[in-house]
């Protein structure tokens, strides 16, 4: 009986473990930030999540909007709502890559600022669409 438990643990472990080796570590307050700086845009912000900032599997894979926000922010992991808000505005006048327009041009046209490189000629709504 001692065995049959001491193998029930160590399975529930294994599966704790596993489940979450992969946790993402969200930034509910970025998204925040965007969707309260940026109302018209919080449905697609919702569908795009991470992907307003980032592409690919790992956190380090920004785009090009992700990384002028990191730089804007100064520092990892902000959690002060007025910092990021600070933030957000200071990189609208920045020049994306999407039709040499700014990030603030894009948002004022109703499109998500940042995508990720391989996708920059392709139009934001077929973007949202993928994630």
């Amino acid at each position: 009986m001692r065995k049959i438990l001491s193998c029930v643990a160590c399975v529930a472990t294994v599966v704790c473990a596993l489940a979450t080796a992969s946790s993402v570590q969200a930034r509910p307050d970025y998204l925040k930030g965007f969707n309260g700086s940026y109302p018209a845009l919080k449905e697609a912000a919702e569908g795009a999540k991470c992907a307003i900032c980032h592409f690919g599997e790992k956190k380090s894979n920004r785009n090009d909007y992700g990384k002028a926000v990191g730089t804007a922010l100064g520092a990892p992991k902000v959690t002060d709502a007025e910092k990021i808000k600070a933030a957000l505005k200071m990189v609208e006048a920045e020049k994306s890559s999407t039709d040499g327009k700014t990030f603030g041009e894009l948002i004022k046209d109703g499109k998500l600022p940042g995508k990720a490189p391989w996708l920059r000629n392709i139009p934001v709504r077929t973007v949202v669409n993928l994630w």
